[in-house]
């Protein structure tokens, strides 16, 4: 169960370019170890792309309870999550040191309005894609939008809060099939 755990850490300390990237460590790592031959390893690799969750996690997951069981996928998801765990500890503690400069603080500032602006421009590509989907407009598309952003506005105005995702998607849902038998 060790090994399991030392040879995903290096995994996960050493492999850049994302789950992609580290797919070919992974693989050497396995095969080398053992711990399944090469068509078991495919197989687990269009598994764990179709799972929601991480590749890797995922991955490291599936390796170590084929290999050991409850204990050994937790060995080896422990070991693939630590070191950007411990990553991410670092870093957030020198930013937070950086807060305390008012340059710092001024540039994040400038940065808000950013974000905010390509979050709304990724929005409105989504929602155009969605509505006008063959370069022409789909009006059960438009009119579930029209209905969603009405009820989302409605909601903040009246409530002083969103509604909850999943009602919008459970809403939407029931939208889209009425109108499409209309």
């Amino acid at each position: 169960m060790m090994e399991l755990f030392w040879a995903f850490l290096k995994i996960g300390a050493f492999a850049f370019g994302g789950a992609y990237g580290a797919i070919p460590l992974i693989r050497d790592t396995v095969l080398s170890h053992g711990w399944m031959d090469a068509q078991m390893f495919a197989n687990l690799t269009a598994v764990a792309e179709s799972t929601p969750g991480p590749i890797m996690v995922n991955l490291a997951t599936y390796v170590g309870a084929a290999e050991a069981g409850l204990p050994g996928a937790l060995a080896a998801t422990l070991g693939v999550v630590l070191p950007s765990f411990v990553l991410i500890l670092l870093v957030s503690a020198a930013f937070r040191s950086l807060l305390g400069y008012p340059a710092v603080r001024a540039a994040l500032q400038g940065i808000k309005p950013c974000l905010a602006g390509l979050i709304l421009a990724a929005g409105v590509g989504l929602c155009s894609d969605a509505v006008f989907s063959g370069g022409s407009a789909d009006p059960v598309a438009a009119a579930v939008l029209g209905a969603l952003l009405l009820g989302e506005l409605a909601s903040l105005g009246l409530r002083k809060k969103p509604l909850a995702p999943g009602a919008l998607i459970g809403a939407s849902a029931v939208m889209g099939i009425a109108l499409s038998l209309i």
